[in-house]
């Protein structure tokens, strides 16, 4: 079976999409499928988050469909190139499977509400009407997309998460400094300002507050001239964006991962922090629900308050409990999220949709 992924960027920049998809399609293409993938930036030609079974597609979108594939796969939404992949997939029969990825999640929606609403009426909601399925990555999303009364089915189906080589987990040394971790991209929907102020109320002896990642629309400024108003130049820094070793040695040495969002659609820094060995402070904007019954984080309201409250019971905890739950966490993510259940899942909704060339009933979540 032949399937096209589209996406919008493979660059590390671009945050957990460019990393989401690219694993992906190169866990479908280890399942046996012939993968070929297309971004609208052209990144997926040179990047190196790709498997070596993966087409990598090159040039215009048009040009995509010598590939003739059985099925598309499209990521995202509102943006130019999403809405020719629709029109290209319509006048080639191809059935089309649209992964949201959070970006009708309300906080979503009303980030440039007015750009939003005009591309609404104009193409993006007649384009997810003709869609053979929607895909979304938490029951949350799928309950968001269904109320909007779209009538693709949704299937909810989590993405996956590599577990790291057996080693590479290894924790800080204990006389290390205590360590709290963002990593993601600094842009408003992640709630970092709330989170700057909910550690100035707090300020735990004995610990540093990492803010890693890059940098988008210019809020790296914002939440800088928080810290300094907060008198907190000390004990927060920002290494900017990371990869490779350096991001896994950010993980390995994070005694809790924090993600303070206003929204997410599954948030996988969150999933690869626990794969780390990091138990996870979030908001109940993160569809996460199982953190605290499975004793590996904690999720609190998304307001400076909550953030305050939770921070001050998960800095009270010593390195051994913490790194505990860490454990709790890394064991959850082998258990449910691995990257082969989650590709399996995929190939039986393609193949269901290539054989009836049109809608499949919504399938069994890979993680229940």
């Amino acid at each position: 079976m032949k399937v096209l992924i589209t996406a919008t960027s493979l660059d590390p920049s671009y945050g957990g999409p460019a990393f989401s998809v690219s694993q992906l399609a190169s866990a479908l293409s280890e399942a046996g499928l012939d993968v070929g993938l297309w971004s609208a930036d052209g990144s997926a030609v040179a990047s190196d988050l790709l498997g070596p079974g993966v087409r990598r597609l090159a040039g215009e979108l048009r040009e995509t469909a010598a590939f003739a594939p059985d099925l598309v796969h499209d990521n995202g939404l509102w943006l130019p190139h999403n809405h020719r992949v629709a029109a290209l997939a319509q006048a080639a029969r191809w059935p089309r499977v649209v992964s949201t990825r959070g970006m009708l999640e309300p906080w979503a929606i009303r980030h440039k509400r007015w750009k939003k609403a005009a591309a609404w009426r104009l193409y993006q909601r007649r384009d997810l009407e003709r869609a053979a399925a929607l895909h979304a990555t938490a029951d949350a999303e799928a309950a968001n997309l269904v109320a909007m009364g779209l009538k693709p089915p949704v299937h909810v189906i989590p993405n996956g998460v590599d577990s790291p080589e057996p080693g590479t987990t290894d924790r800080a040394a204990t006389d290390a400094p205590m360590t709290a971790l963002f990593l993601g991209r600094i842009y408003p929907v992640k709630g970092l300002p709330m989170l700057i102020e909910a550690w100035s109320r707090v300020r735990p002896a004995g610990w540093r507050l990492i803010i890693a990642g890059p940098d988008e629309a210019g809020h790296r400024r914002e939440v800088e001239a928080a810290v300094a108003a907060a008198g907190l130049a000390d004990a927060v820094s920002f290494p900017g964006a990371v990869s490779g070793e350096a991001k896994t040695a950010l993980l390995t040495g994070a005694d809790l991962f924090v993600l303070p969002s206003h929204s997410e659609s599954f948030g996988m820094a969150l999933a690869e922090a626990l794969a780390h060995g990091a138990p996870v402070l979030t908001t109940t904007a993160v569809p996460w629900p199982g953190l605290e019954e499975r004793q590996c984080g904690w999720r609190t309201a998304p307001t400076a308050d909550g953030l305050a409250a939770a921070l001050r019971v998960a800095t009270a905890l010593d390195r051994p409990t913490l790194r505990a739950m860490g454990g709790a966490g890394r064991e959850l993510i082998a258990a449910e999220y691995g990257w082969p259940r989650v590709a399996s899942t995929f190939v039986a909704l393609y193949e269901a949709l290539a054989r009836g060339h049109g809608r499949a009933a919504p399938l069994q979540d890979a993680a229940a």
